[in-house]
Parts: C-alpha cells; sequence; structure tokens
C-alpha cells in the first residue's frame, strides 16, 4: 500500500525498469509458430489455439458505410479479466498488476489483478500459472462483488467476450512481484493520467459502482453536483427503465446487418505486401506481427499477429443537465463483430481520419463535429488511453465527456437517448448491453469524485 501518490510512481517506475522487456516488428510470413493457411488464407497458430485472423463479409450495416470486407480476430474463448479487493484500515483497496503487453505505447500499464485468456489459463503455452487465479476460479472463497459476460472491441472481434469479476476477500493475500494494493481514490486520479490504467481494468472498474464512497459535498448547480445526482439511483431520469429497455429493443428490431466469415485471401481492398496486410487506400487499420520478449510473464518469449489502427481514435459522451441531473447521450450502435450485433455506445465513438476528405461530408458521424470543436470549458474530462495492449498495437483514443448546454435538444435520433449514469451502471451488471469504449468512459464518471481527483489536472 502507498502513502501517497509520489510512492506510487516511484514503485511503479522502478517495477518499469526491474524488468527486461524487448516487441520488434517481424513480417507476418516470418511469425514463430503462425502460418497462412494455404486454403483459406486464414493465419492462424499451429497449435490451433489461442486465436486466428480471418476474414469478415458485412452487408447492411447501417452505418456510414453499408458494406465492407476486413480482417477480423477470430477467438472462440472467455477470458477472466479478475480485480481482487480487500479493506485496509476501513478503506476498500484493489489488487493491481504493473503487467507488460507488446501493443501498450509504454509496455507497462496497471492490470487487473488477473487478466488471462482461456488458453493462457489452462496451460496451453505451456508457462507459469497465472498468479491469484484461484480467486476467480470455483471453488473459491471470498464474496462475488460483479461478475458478467463483457463484450471487447467489435470492430475488430468476432463476438468476443470476457468475464469480468470483483471478487471481495478478507484473507491474508500475499502481494507478489509487480503487484501492488491501490485505495479506491488512489486509482481514481490515476485514471486521469494518459496511458496509465489498462483497458482491462476500465473494463472491471465499470462494475464497481458499490466501491465509491458518498461523492464529497459541490457547490449547488455545478458539474460535480450534477455527477452527484447522475449516480445516485434514486435520482430523476429523462426515461425510466422499461422506456430504456423498449429503444433499445427497437434499435435492436430495426437492425439489418448481416455478417459472415470468408477466407482472409477472399478480403477486397486489403492487401499482403511488405509483411503487413492494409487497406488499399491507408486507413482504417493494420495486421502487423511482433515478436516478444518479456522476463516476468507467464512464457518469455513469443511471436504473435496484432491489429494497429491507423490514426488515434475519439472515445465522448455529450452530457446534458436536465432539471440539475446529468445525463449521457448513448448511441445504440451497430457493432460489426458484437455477439447481439448492437450494443449501448458513446455518442461518438470513431477514427476521425476515417472520414476526411473524400469521404462524403453528410455522412460523417453524428456529433463528431460537436465534439470535435467543444471549447475547452466545456471539457469535463479528457485523457488518452490505450485499447488491449494483448492484442491491438499501439490503438489510443482520446477519451471525452463535453458538457453542452440547455439549447441543445432533448428530441434526439431514434438510434440516441439520454440515461444517467446510474441508469447505465445498472446495465452494466447484466453484461453485453454496453460496449467496452462505453464502459470505460463510465469507470471515469463513477470514479470522478474523490479529492485525489482535484489533486490531478485533466489532460
Amino acid at each position: 500500500m502507498f502513502s501517497t501518490l509520489s510512492e506510487f510512481h516511484d514503485w511503479f517506475t522502478e517495477r518499469r525498469r526491474a524488468n527486461d522487456y524487448r516487441v520488434e516488428r517481424v513480417p507476418l510470413d516470418r511469425l514463430d509458430g503462425w502460418s497462412f493457411e494455404e486454403a483459406t488464407g486464414n493465419l492462424a497458430h499451429r497449435s490451433g489455439r489461442f486465436f486466428s485472423v480471418q476474414g469478415l463479409d458485412v452487408r447492411d450495416s447501417g452505418r456510414e458505410v453499408d458494406s465492407w470486407r476486413q480482417p477480423i480476430i477470430v477467438q472462440p474463448e472467455h477470458g477472466i479479466l479478475g480485480m481482487l479487493v480487500k479493506e485496509f484500515d476501513g478503506v476498500p483497496h484493489c489488487l493491481l498488476q504493473a503487467k507488460m503487453e507488446p501493443g501498450n505505447v509504454n509496455l507497462v500499464q496497471l492490470s487487473p489483478t488477473v487478466q488471462a485468456t482461456w488458453s493462457n489459463y489452462t496451460g496451453v503455452h505451456g508457462g507459469k500459472p497465472v498468479p491469484y487465479l484461484e480467486h476467480f476460479v470455483a471453488p473459491r472463497g471470498g464474496r462475488i462483488l460483479s461478475d458478467a459476460l463483457q463484450s471487447e472491441q467489435a470492430s475488430w472481434f468476432l463476438a468476443k467476450r470476457n468475464r469480468n469479476m470483483i471478487v471481495w476477500t478478507d484473507e491474508d493475500v500475499p502481494v507478489r512481484e509487480d503487484f501492488c494494493w491501490l485505495s479506491v481514490d488512489q486509482l481514481a486520479a490515476l485514471l486521469r493520467l494518459d496511458n496509465l490504467v489498462n483497458m482491462d481494468s476500465r473494463t472491471v472498474l465499470s462494475g464497481a459502482a458499490m466501491l465509491r464512497p458518498a461523492a464529497p459535498s459541490a457547490p449547488a448547480d455545478s458539474f460535480d453536483d450534477a455527477l452527484a445526482r447522475s449516480v445516485r439511483p434514486d435520482s430523476p431520469a429523462l426515461h425510466d427503465t422499461a422506456e430504456l429497455l423498449s429503444w433499445f429493443t427497437e434499435a435492436k428490431g430495426r437492425c439489418t446487418l448481416t455478417r459472415r466469415l470468408v477466407p482472409l485471401r477472399e478480403v477486397l481492398g486489403w492487401a499482403h505486401s511488405d509483411g503487413v496486410i492494409g487497406h488499399v487506400d491507408g486507413r482504417h487499420f493494420t495486421v502487423l506481427g511482433v515478436d516478444v520478449r518479456a522476463s516476468n510473464r507467464e512464457v518469455g518469449g513469443w511471436s504473435q499477429p496484432m491489429f494497429a489502427p491507423c490514426g488515434q481514435g475519439v472515445v465522448a459522451f455529450l452530457a446534458r443537465r436536465v432539471e440539475g441531473v446529468l445525463h449521457l447521450l448513448v448511441q445504440a450502435r451497430i457493432e460489426t463483430g458484437a455477439l447481439d450485433r448492437i450494443e449501448m455506445a458513446p455518442t461518438v465513438q470513431c477514427q476521425p481520419g476515417n472520414y476526411r476528405p473524400p469521404f462524403p461530408a453528410d455522412r460523417r458521424p453524428r456529433f463528431l463535429d460537436e465534439v470535435l470543436g467543444a471549447p475547452p470549458e466545456r471539457i469535463r474530462f479528457a485523457a488518452v488511453h490505450s485499447e488491449e495492449g494483448g492484442r491491438f498495437y499501439h490503438a489510443q483514443n482520446r477519451y471525452l465527456v463535453v458538457e453542452v448546454g440547455d439549447d441543445f435538444p432533448l428530441d434526439v435520433p431514434p438510434d440516441f437517448a439520454w440515461l444517467t449514469v446510474a441508469q447505465l451502471v445498472d446495465f452494466v451488471r447484466f453484461g453485453s448491453h454496453l460496449n467496452v469504449e462505453a464502459r470505460s468512459l463510465l469507470t471515469f464518471l463513477t470514479f470522478f469524485h474523490s479529492e485525489a481527483d482535484r489533486l490531478t489536472p485533466v489532460s
């Protein structure tokens, strides 16, 4: 445990220096253990496990582009993302790990107590056991605070879900090397720093609203006061739960998207050259290969393909006060790879570079210009965070909460609705309702209130 955040940063710097890490780009056709299948062109591991890169055919998407083909990650197994919680001196603390992931821009970020695929924790890789796994698989001790199957990035994964768990323990838990206990307030402050708390921690913490203490009093009519009201389940909301479920069900009923796997060699518009697979117009993402060495992972070295976006993304909620309660503009978004095709998403979620000319200006994502053109005084939260560093290479999004004024309409297009923070938190409990980007933003908002937050400037 750390008395101050300065102590944590000293520890984190020391752990980064204590281990040896190397990530080297290599051509896809030279990846150790991976090869392109002769019949399909799919990229797969020789074990038949872990994951594969295949082709996806998308039709009638209802998105800015109606139909396309793309590479997609197929990983038909559930992983475990687990956070262990224990009380010290009356204060809940979370056990996190300083973990290296090859795709992180800074290599090491704070991950949950357990972050492991099924192949990892069942030993397919032939490496060391996953630390603390016994707290998250039956039979286990402790008390479950949250447990739900949640989606991963549906633009790049097909029907991928992980089990997100929070377990409270009263046991004595030995703190292994590279692990540390952080109080909830310390975590709240660290979430405001760029590229420190990884995606897996953020998605698990979206189910941790019960750990937050009551927010300190804030001046009436302030953003903090409106947010505090929004977090409370008993605050008035523009729509009740039945109305929101009906709105979400109607969006699913309107969805016309169809998709099917196709051989990777049949993905038109993409080319395999110079050791990578990329889109012919240089947009979207590339599939590249890396060779990895890490002195403190379950396996000391491996090779793998990764997806690398061609630009930084923007993920944002527009927020508006309604009768003093903050509401977020939520999108029922068609997600290419999502199991149920549609999930609740932030107002804006895209790579703006994909919509530069000659892309038609009238087909740009709704509300993108309101987000990109927001004056600084309207931006309530801003930070740059990495996406899943185990599969995505240097994938970063700028996460924003932008408050709009009373002149912004409450009457919005049918695929959008205004929800309170408490209503979104309630949907998290059941899994597969909010996408991973929305869960990250929800974590930032849920953990916004604390004195530690106020000591950390917004990026």
